[in-house]
């Protein structure tokens, strides 16, 4: 036997006995979805779960802070950006379901919440009436109008804009937790 096909086998070998010494770690494949809610559902209540435990992970005499240091000029406040995203999700909410949306949400919207602790409540309502709308999608109504301000001319379209939104807002948030030395919860 050659020494490159021995010293080949040893490599396979090596690998094999590695590879059958690390136990296995068996990923739970998520429910087939079954209806279009269920579908938006899969990936709505990961990025819910994911920024409201990063929004909570901030200790609340941080909620003012925003970066200064590079290209950070005009940029919200870690509360702000956490009271912009709950402003979004209720704007869309509205604005699928039909009612006049908050006007605004790049201001901050009308809600009067300053504290972690208002922000915060106002965020868990927020999501809990886009829940309220993806319960209520169907095939029957996914192509239904949704005319106004804020992106999405149809329920589809508009439900596929507030998945980006809040998950950009959730990125630049992941900065603003590391400049501070957190890191994310989803993370760890």
């Amino acid at each position: 036997m050659s020494h490159r096909l021995y010293s080949l086998i040893l490599a396979m070998a090596a690998a094999i006995l590695l590879a059958s010494s690390v136990p296995a770690v068996a990923q739970k494949d998520p429910p087939e979805p079954k209806t279009i809610a269920d579908s938006i559902n899969y990936i709505w209540h990961g990025i819910e779960h994911d920024f409201t435990a990063l929004a909570e992970a901030m200790p609340e005499d941080k909620w003012s802070f925003k970066p200064t240091q590079g290209e950070f000029k005009d940029v919200r406040t870690f509360g702000e950006q956490v009271k912009h995203v709950a402003c979004g999700n209720e704007a869309w909410a509205k604005k699928i379901l039909g009612e006049k949306p908050p006007a605004r949400c790049d201001l901050g919207g009308a809600n009067p919440a300053k504290s972690k602790a208002e922000i915060l409540a106002y965020l868990k309502e927020s999501f809990q009436a886009i829940d309220k709308v993806i319960a209520e999608t169907s095939d029957k109504n996914l192509m239904q109008g949704t005319p106004g301000p804020y992106w999405g001319a149809n329920r589809l379209s508009s439900l596929t804009a507030t998945v980006w939104h809040i998950s950009d807002h959730y990125g630049q948030l992941v900065i603003y937790l590391r400049m501070n030395g957190i890191v994310p919860p989803a993370s760890k």
